[in-house]
């Protein structure tokens, strides 16, 4: 539900801010081809008539322009719109106004906004409701100003209504995905939480008659002594009850039973003990294992659950590594501590990675036994999960495949 509100709200963003373009584009457009029209109109005379007064602009009354109102041949007959001229010198002299068709501004708010409009580096823009545009003539500038309020008001009325529609739309959507959602997705969950309860009571019902097997083994063994049976019995007894005890761990996961112990803990000492206790198993398999950890790297977590997460990374890794092969641990702290185990695997081409994750997921399809049940790297997600961290596989070359953990620092909680 979140997911698709934030999908259909950022669509809806985007449609509205298109919206706001073309609209505040087409205002714009059409204020300045009237504002090209008015200018190529303007003012038809000889330049004889062009004079600079000698008093100052603030004493300039539009009724005694020195440019005649008979002269002036504008098409404002055939434009919705009112509307002022300011010509100027060069240097930015006021030569003449011509305010006939605007009469809700001053002299002096004329003058202003000529000298807005001069200083700006813009030749079109908006100053205040007016838009203007300025042209360069012969005799200095002719700045024309066009009065957009109606337009401006029609515009930004229009976007009003599009944001309330898009809003009022996006809400009832919403409200949709949360009623009929539910109805659609509780089969499912149902279905889910009907696995996670029947993976639990499994669990309970193994558990108590397996250890009794292997308590009863344990009595037959004493008094019949070793064999071949005994041990396969056994064996595969205790391969039951690690299975179990895996499930288990994963069944509190999911229902969120299992408490952080949050504390700081020198993650590096935690690190060099878990790769110490593989260092023989390697050697005994004749893989090599290379260790690089960088010293004094501090973390806030649950340092368990960290140290069974680089367990079982380090645990599959040996596994999975080719014969005489290489394995190579690292731990960075940087801003959030890395931890990198990589390992020579020549499958590696055919492996699909983002399988790897998913609970009882084996590249054997046999599922001939290895001494792996496929859980190991589903427990290693979720311990990482519930340290707000994020772990993923990759092909480093087409011989090594590698594991990458970036771990965020927990808050302790009370």
């Amino acid at each position: 539900m979140l997911v698709s509100a934030v999908s259909m709200l950022a669509v809806f963003a985007l449609i509205y801010t298109g919206l706001c373009f073309i609209n505040i584009y087409q205002l714009d457009y059409n204020m300045d081809t009237m504002a090209d029209i008015i200018s190529a109109n303007e003012i038809i005379r000889d330049d004889d008539d062009i004079t600079l007064p000698d008093e100052s602009w603030g004493d300039i009354d539009t009724a005694d322009d020195n440019v005649p109102q008979e002269d002036f041949r504008t098409p404002e007959n055939q434009l919705d719109a009112s509307f002022f001229i300011v010509l100027t010198d060069e240097e930015h002299n006021i030569i003449s106004a011509d305010m006939v068709m605007e009469f809700s501004i001053t002299s002096q708010q004329a003058e202003q906004y000529a000298g807005y409009a001069l200083g700006s580096s813009s030749e079109r823009g908006w100053i205040g409701d007016y838009r203007y545009k300025v042209s360069s003539e012969d005799y200095g500038f002719s700045i024309v100003f066009i009065n957009g309020s109606v337009n401006r008001s029609v515009t930004y009325g229009t976007l009003i209504t599009f944001f309330f529609v898009l809003f009022g739309s996006g809400l009832c959507i919403i409200v949709l995905i949360a009623i009929f959602s539910k109805k659609v997705m509780r089969p499912a969950v149902e279905s889910y939480e009907k696995q996670k309860q029947f993976i639990t009571d499994a669990n309970h019902e193994l558990k108590t008659p397996l250890t009794l097997i292997l308590s009863n083994l344990d009595i037959v063994e004493a008094e019949l002594g070793k064999n071949e049976w005994l041990d396969d019995i056994k064996e595969e007894g205790e391969r039951m009850n690690l299975l179990i005890n895996r499930l288990v761990s994963l069944s509190r996961m999911d229902e969120g039973a299992s408490k952080l112990s949050i504390g700081q803990f020198d993650l590096s000492v935690t690190a060099g003990e878990a790769v110490s206790e593989f260092l023989p198993l390697a050697a005994e398999r004749q893989k090599t294992l290379i260790t690089d950890i960088e010293q004094s790297v501090k973390y806030t977590g649950d340092e368990a659950l960290i140290r069974r997460l680089i367990i079982i990374l380090l645990d599959n890794a040996v596994k999975y590594c080719d014969e005489d092969g290489e394995i190579r641990f690292s731990l960075r702290g940087r801003r959030h501590p890395t931890i990198t185990v990589e390992n020579t695997y020549a499958e590696v081409g055919n492996t699909a990675l983002d399988k790897l994750f998913d609970r009882f997921y084996r590249e054997d399809k046999a599922r001939t036994f290895s001494g792996s049940f496929g859980i190991g790297l589903s427990i290693a997600k979720e311990i990482t999960n519930q340290h707000h961290g994020e772990i993923l596989v990759y092909k480093k070359d087409d011989t090594h495949i590698g594991f990458r953990v970036v771990l965020r620092s927990q808050r302790a909680r009370n």
